[in-house]
Formats: structure tokens, C-alpha cells, sequence
């Protein structure tokens, strides 16, 4: 019965070599060197330190490239495939070996799944078999290991991956890491585990950051508010001789839209504050509008 554990670090000792590789013993289980990855010239007995898996062809391989993911070690994995039958399979820097997440580690709604290309923070586990499969982080641990959120700290941009799903809302590891929460109401569509995400912070709750994905209500600002804003910004003095009570027939002749559409627009800029009229014109608010929080 083997007495190793693949997924980890060992120290074996070369026993052989040819032209390209180094055999290496450990535990009395021989693993292959790639000899690419030593600069210097190595000899029987010497020692090296490297870690250990079965690759795609089921050969037994040592490598002193040491991934970030591990047994007992959580880091990055990139998903390269998606079985729906199986799970999906993630890159963790191995050059001839992927892991697979099984999909009972996966949400049960198949919408939830990673893509291609998304990033899951996983460990490796050992089945009674000795295969080796990508373990989720739970959200439990990583909620001891990330930062404390400071408080009222709002409306900073942050980037992350969505790592849990819950009825509640989605939880994301930013790449500064911090916890942060996603409440459905301010998320835009279905959220995937090990999605990658933009937001902004809202607001801090049990040391974690509430995080919204919603553009401030002065992005949301339509496309004829965004044509008034743009004459606006060319316009001397910043202002222009047309308002809510200009004539339909000067609104068409100038902008080109009907005074219903502009009144409606005007409405918008003025809500969010990136407007005021007087004195018979519009004038731009140089000061940064109010945001939502």
C-alpha cells in the first residue's frame, strides 16, 4: 500500500537518470524529474525536494515547481473544461496534469457553474484511491483568513471572484482580499463561482464589505440626458438658453428630439444633481455629482 500522499511536498533521493529525466525515490516510489527544471548537473543519491502526482498518463512525477495549491494549501486554479457529467477541471500550474472539481462541490444549478477561464480558490483532497481532486475553499475558513473590512469605507472600486452562492446573495474574494457580500439587488444577472467581478463598496457588515455592481445613478443617465451633458461640457460658461420651458419647435430645431424626450431628460440630470436651471438656462454642476449609496 503506498505511503505517499499526491498533492504534496517530499524530499526523495535520485537512484537514476537518463537523457531526460532524473529517477527519484520516495518512500521507496520512484518518480520522474523533468531535468529541464535543474540548472545544475545532479548525481545519484543527491537530494531534492519536490512535489508529487500521478500525471494524465499515469506516470508517478516529481516537480520542483511548487503550486500554490496543495493538500492543506489553498490557492488559484484556473478552469480550463467543463464536464457536465463530472465537474470541471482547473489548471493549478502542473504542465501535464488538471484537476477536477467534482460537481458535487458545485452548485446544484448548472447556471451557477464556472466557465472557462474563471478562477475557483481550491485545495487538493485524496479520494481512497489516491486520485487527486480540487476542493473548494469554504466560505467559513476564508472568512478567518481574509482582511478586515475597514469601516464606512464606500464607494471604492474593487475586482474579485464570486466564491459561494447562498439564497441570500453571492460572497467574493477581492484581489486585496477581503470578503465582500453581493445582496441579489445589487448584483447585474446570475452570478458563476469563480466569476470575476467589478464592483464598489457600499458599506461594511460583520467585517466583511457590502459590495454592489450597479453603475452610480449618474451613469445611468439615458442617451438624450448624455447628448445634453455633452453640449453642456462643449458650451461656454458651461450653460445653454434652453430649459424646461423652451418651445418644442427651439427643442427640435437644437436637439433634434421632441420636448417630451428632453423634458425627460432634464428631469434625469436634474434628480441626480448634474444640473441646476436659472435665470433661463441649464447649467452644468461642476462639483462631482451625489452618489448613490
Amino acid at each position: 500500500m503506498t505511503t505517499i500522499n499526491y498533492g504534496t511536498t517530499y524530499e526523495g533521493k535520485i537512484t537514476d537518470q537518463n537523457n531526460e529525466s532524473y529517477f527519484v525515490q520516495v518512500n521507496g516510489i520512484t518518480f520522474e524529474l523533468d531535468k529541464t527544471e535543474i540548472q545544475d548537473d545532479l548525481i545519484n543519491d543527491d537530494l531534492v525536494t519536490g512535489f508529487v502526482y500521478e500525471n494524465k498518463e499515469h506516470k508517478n512525477i516529481i516537480t520542483t515547481k511548487l503550486p500554490e495549491v496543495q493538500i492543506g494549501m489553498y490557492g488559484k486554479g484556473t478552469v480550463v473544461d467543463v464536464r457536465r457529467d463530472l465537474g470541471v477541471f482547473v489548471d493549478i500550474g502542473l504542465p501535464d496534469k488538471d484537476i477536477v472539481v467534482s460537481l458535487d462541490d458545485l452548485p446544484l444549478d448548472k447556471y451557477e457553474w464556472p466557465k472557462k477561464d474563471d478562477v475557483l480558490m481550491v485545495k487538493i483532497i485524496n479520494d481512497n484511491k489516491q486520485r487527486m481532486w480540487a476542493k473548494p475553499a469554504d466560505i467559513d475558513l476564508i472568512d478567518q483568513l481574509v482582511r478586515t473590512a475597514p469601516e464606512n469605507d464606500k464607494n471604492r472600486f474593487i475586482e474579485g471572484q464570486i466564491i459561494a452562492n447562498r439564497l441570500s446573495g453571492s460572497f467574493v474574494l477581492t484581489d486585496d482580499f477581503y470578503l465582500g457580500f453581493i445582496h441579489p439587488s445589487e448584483s447585474i444577472g446570475t452570478l458563476r463561482v469563480g466569476q470575476r467581478i467589478k464592483g464598489r463598496t457600499i458599506g461594511t457588515s460583520h467585517y466583511r464589505y457590502n459590495i454592489s455592481m450597479k453603475p452610480f445613478a449618474y451613469e445611468e443617465i439615458s442617451d438624450d440626458a448624455q447628448m445634453i451633458m455633452t453640449v453642456l461640457e462643449h458650451s461656454q460658461d458651461k450653460k445653454i438658453p434652453y430649459t424646461d420651458k423652451s418651445t418644442p419647435e427651439d427643442i427640435m430645431e437644437y436637439f433634434g428630439i421632441s420636448k417630451g424626450s428632453f423634458k425627460k431628460a432634464l428631469g434625469n440630470l436634474l434628480k441626480n444633481r448634474y444640473i441646476k436651471q436659472e435665470n433661463g438656462f441649464t447649467v452644468l454642476i461642476k462639483e462631482e455629482p451625489k452618489k448613490e449609496d
